[in-house]
């Protein structure tokens, strides 16, 4: 794709605004770790893969910044600023934990050798996020292979990731083994990363496409128009279960009720074996102006009692199967998570 979602140049972090797509491309420019954090808290930049790359080059960022007396202090600093930006996506600390064992190795060279060490290492997980990309893009078209009609909800494309990204990468691997399909896009609400985003990256990509509203899934579904949906994660637990943006769990239920498969597709960053299941994973809950206005005019009476959690939780038993640059992980998921990630 040739839109960047994220890059390092000149010492500066450079992001594409998704707030602002489809209608405007304005990339931002980190001067600093508070911008970087600032990025991922307002979702200048968002998609589990994207925000741990973002993390990674935030600490960098920060790491050129602070002075040598009071390095450590600093990067402890700069890793726990990070480290509150949102609380859901696993890669986030999985990024940060790798940058601070690289600050741990090369602290005794001192604090220039930990800078170097800790961009190459940034760029290095930059690099790995679009491999292990391609590499699941690939494993996960040969399940889709027969779908001539998938649906996925939210955005796993390369504005989610370093670039190619999960669940689109594996629709975009599927195009590129040269299959013909049409892809169902939900919306998403309320911040509307399908109709916003996902629809604007396979128009750039020439993928046929249909955007629906969220609520019309099930009838799709019983109309016999879906063949499989394939939805990106921003963890997977130990067990299974999965937390991906608000609504999948709806798209979960209605698959299983009518027979279609269901596929998760992430990188093997997002697996948290320390996370037992579902239910240890923290919820994001955003700001209620999300659900109760639209592009900055009220949609509700004022005063109006809003909820509005970022993610929901999709039990492993609707999982027909977890897709990651390693291959396929089929059930029983408790044992075979455990296995495919120790190899």
């Amino acid at each position: 794709m040739a839109v960047k979602t994220i890059e390092w140049k000149d010492d500066r972090v450079i992001l594409l605004d998704q707030r602002l797509l489809p209608h405007k491309e304005v990339y931002r420019v980190c001067r600093d770790y508070q911008e970087v954090a600032a990025a991922i808290r307002e979702m200048v930049i968002r998609g589990a893969p994207a925000i741990g790359v973002a993390a990674a080059m935030g600490t960098a960022l920060g790491a050129l910044m602070v002075p040598d007396k009071s390095f450590d202090r600093g990067f402890e600093k700069i890793v726990l600023t990070l480290a509150k930006t949102r609380p859901t996506a696993v890669n986030l600390f999985w990024a940060l934990q790798r940058m601070r064992e690289v600050y741990l190795r090369h602290r005794s060279a001192g604090v220039a050798s930990v800078r170097r060490a800790l961009k190459d290492e940034a760029l290095m997980i930059f690099r790995q996020d679009i491999a292990a990309n391609k590499q699941l893009g690939r494993h996960g078209a040969s399940l889709l292979r027969h779908a001539k009609q998938i649906m996925t909800h939210c955005n796993a494309g390369a504005l989610a990731t370093a670039g190619y990204g999960t669940a689109l990468g594996v629709i975009r691997a599927l195009k590129e083994s040269g299959r013909h399909f049409e892809v169902y896009v939900n919306e998403t609400r309320p911040f509307l990363q399908g109709a916003r985003l996902t629809a604007w990256e396979l128009k750039k990509e020439k993928i046929p496409a249909t955007l629906v509203t969220d609520n019309m899934a099930g009838y799709l579904m019983q109309k016999g128009k879906i063949d499989a949906v394939v939805v990106g994660c921003d963890r997977i637990a130990a067990n299974g279960d999965v937390a991906n943006k608000i609504g999948t769990y709806t798209i979960a239920v209605l698959a299983k009720r009518h027979n279609i498969p269901f596929y998760v597709a992430g990188p093997t960053s997002s697996i948290d074996l320390n996370c037992a299941s579902g239910k240890d994973i923290p919820i994001e809950q955003r700001d209620p102006k999300e659900v109760s206005h639209m592009f900055g005019k009220p949609l509700a009476p004022k005063g109006t009692k809003v909820f509005n959690p970022a993610f929901d939780v999709t039990a492993q038993e609707l999982i027909s199967a977890i897709i990651t640059e390693r291959g396929v992980i089929h059930p029983p998921y408790q044992q075979n998570i455990r296995s495919h990630v120790s190899h």
